[in-house]
C-alpha cells in the first residue's frame, strides 16, 4: 500500500490548482494589503468605497448532525438548555445568508468533525465508508450546507489516514492543515490555505484568505496512525510562513481556522509545539484579521488580542462545541489607495436552540441516523444489577471495575505464552462519563458505548512499583485539598485546577488510599500488592489506552515505558465482545473496592 508520504503532497498541490480554477483564487498581487484590525481609519474612503464581509464558523462538531443523544436514545438535553447538531446550525447559516446576502458570506470549520458520536463510530467501524463506498453523513450534511473550507482537528486522525482520505474525497470543499507535513519531505500534506473571492453587491470583489492549522498533539494522541507519515510543526512558525504568501496572493482579509485553544498551555508538557496556541498566533504573526478557534470546547463570542509587531487588534471567536453555537465574524472594509483594507471586525455567537433543524439536512441523513439508532439499541447480553457511573470520579464503582476487568483479561490472554506472561497485570481506567449506566437486565451496545466514549485502543506497558506510585500521585492532583472536619461536596471535590475527568486514572490489581487532606504529591498511602506493601522494584504489566500510552495527560513514566502490547482494538469493542462472549455482566465476579478517599486515614465516604 503506498504511504501518505508519497501520495499526499502531490494531492495537496492538485487541490490548490483545482481551487484556482474554481475561483478559490490564488493570485499574486504587487502590493499587500496595508493593514488590518478593528481600529477605525476615518478619512481614507467614502461611503461608496466600503463593503462588508461575513465569515461564519463552526468547530468541534464531533459527528453531531441531529439534536440527538445516541447514548440516551433521546433528544439532546443539558442543564443549560443547549441544542446540538449541524441540522440546527444549517438553519442559522441560512438566516445569516438571508440577512447579509449570500454573496457576502463564507462558511468554515475549525476541525474535529468525524469522531465523537455513535454515528461517526458506525461509519468508521460498523459500516466503514472505506469498505462500503457510502458517503459519510458528515460529508453529506456539510456539502449541503456549502462549506467553503474546514481545518483538520486531531480527532480526524483517530480512525486512521485511510478513512480520512476517503472523507477528504467525499467533501466538496478543501480540508486545510498547513502544519501537517510529509514525514520525509516536509511538504504540505493537505492544502495549507485557500483564497475565496467574495462579491459584495455593488462593489469590486474581495479576496478572503482562510489558513488552516491543526494540533501538534496529533503526533502523540494518534502516534500509531501518523508516525512515519506526518509531522506537525509549530502553529506560530507555520502561520508566519503562510500569511505573507496569502497577502502576496492578494488576500484582503486573512482568517485563520485553528484547531488550537487560547490558553497557551499543553496537556503533554513541552516535548511538542504548543497545543493551545491561538493567542500566540494572534500576538506574533502580523497580517491576521481574525482566528476561528477550536479544540478547547469553549464559548468565546468575541475577544481581541493585540499583535506585538503591528499593534493591530486580532479578533478571536470560538463557537463552543457539537454545533451548539455558530460564530459570525463581520468585517467592514474600505478602499485605501485602490486596495481593500479591514477597518473593523466584530463577532457574535448564534445559539442552535433558537431554531428548528434544517429539513434539507435532516432528510439527507435520515436513513443513516435511524440505522445508528437501531444499531446502538441492539441487546448483546444482560447485567445482574444496575451499575451507574455517576460517582465513579470519587468512589470505587463496579462500572469502572468492569472496564478494568476487561482490559486485564485481554492483556493476560495476549501475554500468555510470551516472555512477559509471568508479569502481574494491573489496569487503569478513567471516569469518562458521569451519566453512563449499565442497567440491570438487557444490555445494549448503546449502554456499553456510553460507558467508554472515546475510540481508544488497548495497550500494555511495563512499569515498576516506584513508577506506579509516581503515577498515582500525579493522578491524585484531580482532587481539591480538603482539611479534616470540613464538609465534603462531591460536586466541588474533583477537577482541581481544571483537570478533566478523563485525566483521573484509577488502578485495579493494587490497593491504595488517597489522602485528600495532604498536598499534591503526598497523597498516596497504604499502597499494596497482593496483601503486602508495594515493592518499588517489582515489575508489572499495566493495561492502558493509546491516548495515555502516547503521553496524553502528561502522566509520568507511561509514555517512556516499554510497550508489551499494542492490540489496536478499541476498548469499547473489547467491552462489547466480553458481553457477547459471556452473556452476563456480574459484578460479583470482578467488583472490588481497592481504593478510597481518606483524610488522615478516615474514609471520606462510607
Amino acid at each position: 500500500m503506498p504511504s501518505d508520504s508519497i501520495r499526499r503532497p502531490a494531492r495537496a498541490a492538485t487541490v490548490l490548482a483545482a481551487a484556482c480554477a474554481a475561483s478559490l483564487i490564488l493570485m499574486p498581487s504587487a502590493t499587500a494589503a496595508p493593514g488590518n484590525g478593528n481600529g477605525g481609519k476615518p478619512g481614507h474612503a467614502g461611503k461608496d468605497q466600503t463593503a462588508n464581509v461575513t465569515v461564519m464558523g463552526t468547530s468541534d462538531l464531533h459527528g453531531y448532525i441531529e439534536n440527538w443523544d445516541y447514548y440516551k436514545d433521546a433528544e439532546y438535553d443539558d442543564a443549560a438548555g443547549n441544542d446540538v447538531g449541524l441540522a440546527k446550525i444549517s438553519a442559522l447559516v441560512n438566516q445569516v445568508r438571508a440577512d447579509r446576502g449570500r454573496s457576502n458570506t463564507l462558511l468554515i470549520d475549525a476541525g474535529d468533525t468525524i469522531q465523537g458520536t455513535s454515528l461517526t463510530d458506525y461509519f468508521a467501524n460498523v459500516q466503514p465508508i472505506t469498505e462500503t463506498g457510502e458517503t459519510h453523513p458528515m460529508a453529506a450534511a456539510m456539502n449541503a450546507m456549502d462549506y467553503d473550507a474546514a481545518a483538520l482537528g486531531n480527532h480526524e486522525f483517530n480512525y486512521g489516514t485511510e478513512l480520512l482520505d476517503r472523507f477528504e474525497e467525499q467533501v466538496d470543499f478543501p480540508l486545510l492543515a498547513a502544519n501537517a507535513v510529509d514525514w520525509n519531505t516536509g511538504e504540505a500534506a493537505f492544502s495549507p490555505y485557500i483564497i475565496q473571492t467574495v462579491k459584495p453587491k455593488g462593489n469590486k470583489p474581495i479576496k478572503v484568505g482562510i489558513l488552516g492549522l491543526t494540533n501538534p498533539g496529533i503526533a502523540i494522541w494518534d502516534k500509531g496512525n501518523v508516525e512515519g507519515k506526518l509531522r506537525f510543526p509549530d502553529l506560530v512558525e507555520t502561520a508566519a510562513k503562510y500569511v505573507p504568501q496569502m497577502k502576496a496572493a492578494g488576500a484582503d482579509v486573512v482568517v485563520v481556522s485553528a484547531h488550537s485553544g487560547t490558553s497557551g498551555t499543553s496537556s503533554y508538557g513541552d516535548e511538542l509545539p504548543l497545543e493551545n496556541a491561538a493567542t500566540q498566533v494572534a500576538e506574533e504573526v502580523p497580517g491576521i484579521d481574525a482566528i476561528l478557534v477550536g479544540h478547547a470546547h469553549q464559548e468565546i463570542p468575541e475577544r481581541f488580542v493585540t499583535n506585538k509587531a503591528t499593534g493591530e487588534q486580532v479578533l478571536l471567536t470560538e463557537p463552543l462545541n457539537w454545533g451548539m453555537r455558530l460564530s459570525v465574524m463581520d468585517f467592514e472594509l474600505a478602499k485605501v489607495r485602490g486596495k481593500w483594507q479591514v477597518e473593523s471586525a466584530s463577532a457574535s455567537l448564534l445559539n442552535a436552540n433558537t431554531v428548528e433543524p434544517d429539513p434539507v439536512v435532516s432528510a439527507l441523513v435520515k436513513d443513516a441516523h435511524q440505522r445508528v439508532i437501531d444499531y446502538v439499541n441492539t441487546p448483546v447480553g444482560t447485567a445482574t444489577e444496575t451499575m451507574p457511573a455517576a460517582e465513579s470520579r470519587y468512589r470505587d464503582t463496579a462500572v469502572i471495575d468492569f472496564v478494568n476487568e476487561v482490559q486485564t483479561d485481554a492483556v493476560e490472554r495476549a501475554l500468555a505464552g510470551t516472555e512477559n506472561a509471568d508479569l502481574p497485570v494491573l489496569s487503569v481506567a478513567a471516569p469518562f462519563s458521569r451519566t453512563a449506566v449499565i442497567p440491570e437486565g438487557p444490555v445494549t451496545i448503546r449502554d456499553i458505548a456510553g460507558l467508554y466514549v472515546f475510540p481508544n485502543t488497548l495497550y500494555a506497558v511495563e512499569m515498576t512499583g516506584a513508577q506506579i506510585r509516581d503515577y498515582l500521585e500525579y493522578s491524585a492532583k484531580y482532587f481539591v485539598q480538603t482539611a479534616p472536619g470540613t464538609p465534603v461536596d462531591p460536586e466541588t471535590l474533583t477537577n482541581a485546577d481544571g483537570t478533566p475527568d478523563y485525566n483521573y486514572d484509577m488502578f485495579s490489581g493494587i490497593s491504595y488510599d488517597i489522602d485528600i487532606s495532604q498536598p499534591v504529591g503526598e497523597r498516596i498511602t497504604n499502597l499494596a500488592f497482593d496483601g503486602a506493601a508495594l515493592d518499588d522494584a517489582q515489575r508489572f504489566a499495566v493495561a492502558t489506552n493509546n491516548y495515555r500510552q502516547s503521553g496524553g495527560g502528561n502522566f509520568p513514566h507511561i509514555a517512556d515505558a516499554p510497550v508489551l502490547l499494542n492490540q489496536q482494538t478499541e476498548i469499547r469493542e473489547l467491552l462489547i465482545d466480553y458481553v457477547v462472549a459471556n452473556q452476563v455482566i456480574d459484578p460479583a465476579l470482578f467488583a472490588e473496592e481497592n481504593w478510597r478517599l481518606v483524610r488522615t486515614g478516615e474514609p471520606v465516604f462510607g
